[in-house]
């Protein structure tokens, strides 16, 4: 068994691997660089012939994970798409939002490639899609493969990736979660008889305070939504769609009733609500807390969101007193939440709270780590703006820190430790702690583009 690394660089960008066995081989994720645009979005498929693939597998259904699919799909046309059926539900709501966003970008920034797949491409797709339920193995088709998911505790149906042959195995995490979050519960990862581990390495870099909790940091976020209150502003929170803005949702739910924010209305966006349908339709289904809630009909602070007049998204006001639930999370340009900050940051009675991951070089990055005072250009088609509004960061992340990675990785002993989805300096600091704390035993592994690496 050999694997290959089709990410384009070492780096938190668009996942794919590839797993040969001779004749067999299979793809985990395919997604898209949320950073490029056009072909160099795409992970680089040349290892992988057309029509060769015994079998596609997908973690979940964020956009560093499945924006690649269909293409993916166009070149291996009869493979099975293995995921979890929240995912595979989710990842096409995701997808058809991608054709709209790049029918977008074809026209605003003369992409001429996009879009790089249609709505009824994707439609088409569903019939590949092969949906499996945890902790229950299967046979991958024309191989000698077993594979099975295993709850990752990321978002709703993420799961990690074990594949088993002839008595070797490898377990692929994707992006993993090992505490309990407001809806998602903390991974079930299994821990033995796995011989090669492919782990992510997000938050390499980041060390939490020694006297972290998430209820303090939820404590932390009531005390800035009451402050806003009582200035009479309102909170922007930037979430992404998927994951994020129903955690917010229900998380706000719970500071309500509990009395530690008062009565205010809650908006989110158009694709969020999209998402948050399905989050609803599995409430009974999936392995989560408050089984049962339904957050569009029990978050009683939510407003409706308004039905869109002709062309383009709806637009949404300004209101004091108002908890924003916008997204992108990174508030990419051209996103809900980067149009809206732009007329909201110069008040000083407002307020924004990140609560997730901004890349370095996003909009939602320069606005995190801004001065008061200081002019703050979001997008090359609006005007700077300058600074006034309150800017404060919760620790509430979907991803595990790197100390819970470690120590997943230091209970299950594997002889392979292949590190993927994390920069430079993440990897690094990994490969430092793992050198004290692993035995020769283990060979530490940083795959580097199409490298074949020889597994078992």
């Amino acid at each position: 068994m050999r694997f290959r690394n089709l990410t384009r660089r070492r780096e938190i960008g668009a996942n794919c691997y590839l797993l040969e066995s001779g004749k067999n081989r299979v793809v985990l994720d395919a997604g898209m660089h949320p950073k490029e645009v056009g072909f160099n979005a795409l992970p680089d498929f040349g290892a992988l012939p057309h029509e060769t693939a015994d079998a596609l597998f997908i973690t979940h259904a964020h956009h560093d994970h499945i924006g690649a699919l269909p293409v993916l799909m166009r070149k291996q046309p009869k493979s099975p798409v293995f995921m979890t059926e929240p995912t595979g539900e989710i990842t096409s709501a995701m997808l058809h939002n991608s054709v709209n966003v790049m029918t977008s970008q074809r026209e605003e920034q003369s992409i001429h490639e996009y879009p790089l797949f249609t709505h009824r491409e994707l439609d088409e797709n569903r019939a590949q899609y092969v949906y499996r339920d945890l902790e229950r193995p299967f046979e991958v088709p024309n191989s000698d493969l077993m594979a099975s998911f295993h709850d990752a505790g990321h978002i709703m149906g993420s799961a990690g990736i074990m594949i088993r042959q002839n008595g070797s195995s490898l377990f692929y995490t994707g992006d993993v979660n090992f505490e309990n979050q407001t809806i998602t519960r903390a991974a079930d990862f299994p821990t033995e008889g796995i011989d090669v581990l492919v782990v992510e390495t997000t938050r390499g870099t980041y060390e939490r305070p020694a006297d972290y909790s998430r209820k303090g940091e939820k404590e932390r976020l009531a005390a800035l939504i009451r402050e806003t209150f009582d200035a009479n502003g309102s909170v922007l929170i930037p979430v992404f769609a998927l994951g994020k803005t129903q955690e917010v949702m229900l998380m706000l739910h719970e500071l309500r009733e509990e009395g530690l924010i008062p009565e205010m209305p809650l908006r989110i966006g158009g694709l969020g609500t999209k998402v948050t349908v399905l989050y609803d339709h599995y409430a009974d289904r999936v392995r989560r807390n408050y089984p049962g809630f339904r957050l569009l009909e029990d978050v009683s602070m939510l407003v409706p969101p308004r039905r869109k007049r002709g062309p383009g998204r709806p637009q949404i006001d300004y209101q004091p007193r108002t908890i924003y639930a916008l997204s992108s999370g990174m508030m990419t340009e051209g996103t809900t939440s980067n149009s809206f900050a732009n007329k909201f940051i110069d008040n000083p009675r407002n307020a924004v709270a990140f609560v997730g991951y901004t890349d370095p070089l996003s909009p939602g990055y320069r606005l995190r780590t801004a001065k008061a005072g200081e002019k703050i250009k979001l997008s090359a088609d609006l005007p700077a703006v300058e600074l006034h509004a309150r800017i404060e960061s919760f620790d509430l992340s979907a991803h595990a820190t790197r100390e819970q990675i470690a120590e997943y990785v230091e209970k299950v002993k594997p002889k392979k430790l292949l590190m993927v989805h994390g920069e430079e300096p993440s990897q690094a600091w990994f490969s430092a702690r793992f050198a004290e704390t692993l035995n020769r035993d283990t060979e530490i592994i940083r795959p580097e583009t199409h490298a074949p690496i020889d597994l078992w």
